[in-house]
């Protein structure tokens, strides 16, 4: 039987975040106390196991984790990489509570925040899990921050600082382009991304060298091939995905334009919120103009005659 493409693009992606939590407090130098990606990860799998077996209970069906090993470990890995993500983007000094919050947050808004994409198609969410529980943790929290681009190469020099996030560029591209098939999406994005920063230098004061300076950080490179590529909150059409690329990017221009902080990270989650008010527009706008079919009438009834 051919392996399933989410199956091998989610164990993929875990491997490779635990990787970089592994080495990146090892090795590159993250400043979070290092039990923040173990206070992450339980805490999204304890709010998966609970939400989920709520919900079996409340729906009368079998909880999704109680399957053969392999479905269970594919269940609980989005809860995993999200906490993980979680851990690694934020940064609240030696505090573990708002990679907690983030966690929780995130889990927790994929069985809250549910709309059907289409005609016949169960609901779904439509938030990134781990970017809102981030952008959530950074309105809530004025003292706590994105974890500081540098942490990613802090502790290596010379030549490896510019290996680190060329490592990660390629290993992401090749997960993207043959297991996710959000290429048309990255292209979109970078291609917006570096739009939006000629833009403001052409009609703002804003040097277009210092705009198109973060694309060239490990950060960023980590957002385009990791955050922003999230197959279960992102469209599947090509163009749809270059859309979504697009206005992303130019939601980013605009917010940094107003002096926005943590541009990248607001910007997907106002994009994704509005796909998600376009999916609910459109699923009430089916049912106000679908005509109600009238119930037949009971079999007595229409053997006595009384029906038409």
């Amino acid at each position: 039987m051919t392996p399933d493409p989410r199956s091998k693009a989610l164990r993929r992606f875990a491997a490779s975040i635990t990787l970089a939590t592994v080495l990146g407090h090892s090795v590159l130098g993250f400043e979070q106390a290092y039990l923040t990606p173990i206070a992450g990860v339980l805490t999204a799998l304890a709010a998966e196991f609970v939400l989920e077996t709520a919900e079996a209970w409340g729906h009368g069906r079998r909880a999704r984790y109680l399957a053969p090993a392999g479905q269970v470990i594919d269940f609980f890995l989005p809860a995993y990489i999200g906490g993980l993500a979680c851990a690694m983007l934020l940064y609240g000094g030696s505090h573990l509570l708002p990679t907690v919050l983030a966690a929780l947050v995130g889990v927790g808004s994929k069985y809250v925040l549910r709309v059907s994409p289409g005609p016949g198609r169960p609901a779904r969410h439509f938030l990134n899990p781990s970017n809102l529980g981030i952008c959530c943790v950074l309105l809530l929290f004025p003292w706590v921050s994105i974890a500081p681009p540098y942490q990613f190469t802090e502790w290596v020099f010379g030549p490896v600082d510019a290996l680190v996030p060329l490592v990660v560029l390629t290993l992401g591209t090749l997960l993207n382009a043959k297991l996710t098939g959000k290429m048309p999406l990255i292209l979109g994005w970078v291609g917006g991304f570096a739009a939006q920063a000629v833009l403001r230098g052409l009609f703002t004061d804003t040097a277009i060298p210092s705009a198109l300076l973060p694309m060239t950080g490990a950060a960023f490179v980590l957002y385009t091939n990791y955050m922003i590529t999230d197959p279960g909150t992102t469209p599947w059409r090509r163009r749809e995905q270059v859309v979504f690329g697009l206005a992303t990017a130019a939601v980013y221009g605009l917010l940094v334009h107003f002096h926005v902080v943590f541009g990248l990270f607001f910007a997907l989650v106002i994009v994704c919120a509005g796909r998600g008010l376009v999916h609910a527009a459109s699923a009430l706008y089916r049912r106000i103009s679908t005509p109600a079919v009238p119930a037949p009438p009971p079999r007595a009834e229409v053997a006595a005659g009384v029906g038409p």
